[in-house]
């Protein structure tokens, strides 16, 4: 088999989607806890210049599209149900893909929905369907109606590992809005989960990229791996793994230099030089307030009234 399968491309194009996003989200998130660390509070979302629902749009835009390429394209029939209006077997997977996809459309278009008109407790709102949309495709990828199978049942139990993360730290980003960690975590997982997305599609459907004892073959009318024997199969799962370890260690080393990187390029400096100006004005109200007891002591006797209108005369 030659050339790159349509299944490689329907799960790489989506994996660069989720790493984009994910750098998107780490980089800011980090900018905005640098300038301002003791007023940070993570976002659901990040405006851009100029065109402000831009993030948003892209994923509405880019999930669209996919789900279209899912339920119409890349088949021998345009439409994705039977003459009965029942889904055929072959294209169960499909579905289950476009749902997914749906998912992330309802989520991105309520998202800028909630935030046109302003509504209250949007960023919680927001997050509640991110985390669906993790749900989603938890559920769907672990009761897969494709029989994910050895090396590529390893690789999409993996994902399931990623996804799994989305999900409980979308969850704690609603408990704990003010942490970091907590979004630090969640975006480096939605990095991780694109980049392992674009991994799968290269290392099972890319003929050359197939682990050796192994091969691409035709079965049920899909592209799937199989190994010629046991130890072949056993080494393909290991490689796996290893792959896996390979990339959460460069994301973690990746995650640390870019927080250092976008820590130093953006320094607190505002801060620093706002706190000694909130205190000096703090200090400088509580004389006000000491010169106005003085004036109004001033007016009922001798004493006291000399030394309000001395106070008051350096001043001036």
């Amino acid at each position: 088999m030659g050339g790159t399968p349509r299944v490689s491309i329907g799960h790489i194009l989506p994996g660069v989607g989720f790493v984009a996003v994910g750098l998107w989200h780490l980089f800011n998130h980090i900018k905005l806890f640098s300038l301002r660390p003791d007023y940070y509070v993570a976002p659901v979302w990040f405006p851009v210049p100029r065109v402000r629902y831009l993030e948003l749009i892209l994923i509405i835009a880019g999930s669209a599209v996919e789900f279209v390429m899912e339920m119409f394209v890349d088949h021998s029939t345009f439409l994705p149900f039977d003459a009965d209006g029942s889904i055929p077997s072959d294209r169960l997977h499909n579905h289950e893909h476009a749902i997914i996809c749906l998912a992330l459309v309802v989520y991105a278009a309520a998202a800028l929905h909630l935030d046109r008109v302003r509504a209250r407790g949007r960023d919680v709102l927001s997050l509640l369907l991110v985390a669906a949309v993790f749900a989603q495709e938890l559920l769907v990828f672990h009761f897969h109606s494709t029989d994910h199978a050895g090396v590529e049942g390893q690789f999409h139990w993996l994902l399931q590992v990623i996804v799994a993360a989305c999900l409980c730290t979308a969850l704690l980003g609603i408990g704990f809005p003010r942490s970091l960690a907590v979004s630090l975590a969640r975006s480096a997982c939605v990095t991780f989960h694109g980049l392992w997305l674009a991994v799968i599609g290269a290392m099972v459907w890319v003929p050359s990229f197939v682990p050796k004892g192994c091969s691409l073959v035709r079965e049920d009318g899909r592209d799937t791996v199989r190994c010629h024997s046991k130890e072949s199969l056993h080494r393909a799962k290991a490689l796996a793994n290893l792959q896996f370890g390979w990339y959460l260690a460069f994301m973690t080393v990746f995650v640390v230099a870019l927080y250092l990187y976008v820590c130093n390029r953006y320094p607190a400096a505002a801060e620093a030089a706002y706190a000694p100006l909130s205190k000096a004005a703090a200090d400088e109200d509580e004389c006000m307030d000491a010169r106005k007891c003085d004036v109004e002591r001033g007016g009922g006797g001798g004493g006291g009234g000399m030394h309000g209108f001395t106070s008051l005369e350096i001043d001036v």
